[in-house]
């Protein structure tokens, strides 16, 4: 059942960064939620886009269990699909109709230590993690990427709310270095990371060389899927029924497919969550997820078609 929501509060955290606390339009009560979850909003004819609910210790949110308000962050992208635009022009005393909350990027209840790193707008979960991890007094580092100090976002407040366990990285200043940043993780880590795709595939590839096993790294994508000018058009075959549909260039998969009446499984469609998950019988993938090791992708006959593409002419799916 859709969330109807009003803002109530907009605060300005950079230039480009712009917290929203949203309360229920109609005085219901809000749906409780988990660290490292998000609501998706509609935007009408823009589309959909997911921002992750922000715990601090101390707020009345308190561990997302009894929440009497929501807190999200979204940073305008100049380049972006509007989305971000779409939201930074809201005002105190608009309404949103959101989903959720849903977690595809759930804090597990491992009792070894956890480490966060975060980049850009991608800490937004991660606060709530910490806060969480910080509750239940769980061992956890706190590391924060960005480009430079002036573009870092809720510094103050970090500081303040979890000390000595976070760790600022300015890329003109101090630049993160993930294979030094992994070489130091004990084999029971758990290590979640969050950001643009550049610094999850380098954390995650240093991660595995650091001998981390790939089920304790646990990523989530907060860029729009991969959209490349010389994305060409393919055709999808449904192996059950025969039926062929074109997908062009801007159109994913599963857009596609429902859009002709196909039922399909699928939640985050940032290719991260692996719920869309399909076989492929006959085709190459040109794999564009978060989830896939690099042995089933040399194998393809996985494939995540929220957001993968194909390489060949036609891919028969086991749909």
């Amino acid at each position: 059942m859709p969330l109807l929501l009003k803002i109530a509060g907009i605060q300005d955290e950079t230039d480009r960064i712009r917290v929203f606390n949203l309360v229920p339009r109609s005085g219901v009560v809000l749906p409780p939620y988990t660290a490292g979850a998000h609501l998706v909003f509609d935007l009408g004819a823009i589309g959909t886009r997911s921002y992750s609910l922000i715990d601090w210790p101390g707020d009345n949110s308190g561990d997302g269990q009894r929440p009497n308000t929501y807190q999200i962050a979204v940073q305008c992208e100049e380049d972006g699909l509007g989305g971000s635009k779409a939201m930074h022009a809201l005002a105190i005393g608009d309404s949103l109709t959101a989903e959720g909350p849903k977690n595809d990027f759930e804090l597990s209840d491992h009792a070894g230590p956890v480490l966060l790193l975060a980049g850009g707008i991608g800490v937004t979960p991660l606060i709530s993690m910490a806060t969480r991890l910080e509750q239940e007094g769980r061992p956890f580092r706190f590391v924060y990427a960005a480009r430079s100090r002036s573009m870092i976002g809720f510094r103050d407040k970090l500081e303040q709310s979890f000390g000595p366990a976070l760790m600022l990285a300015f890329d003109d200043k101090n630049p993160l270095v993930s294979s030094v940043l992994m070489s130091g993780l004990t084999p029971d880590t758990h290590l979640y990371i969050c950001g643009p795709r550049g610094m999850i595939d380098a954390a995650r590839s240093a991660a595995i060389a650091a001998n981390l096993p790939e089920k304790q790294i646990h990523v989530e994508l907060f860029t729009t899927p991969d959209q490349l000018s010389e994305d060409s058009s393919f055709e999808v075959e449904i192996a059950s029924s025969g039926q062929v549909f074109t997908v062009p260039p801007g159109r994913s998969i599963i857009e596609v497919l429902e859009n002709a009446g196909v039922d399909l499984m699928y939640d985050c469609q940032r290719g991260d969550c692996g719920i869309c998950q399909t076989d492929v019988v006959s085709g190459i993938p040109d794999h564009r997820d978060l989830v896939l090791t690099e042995a089933e992708r040399d194998c393809g006959k996985l494939m995540q078609i929220c957001v993968s593409r194909a390489k060949s002419a036609r891919l028969v799916l086991d749909l």
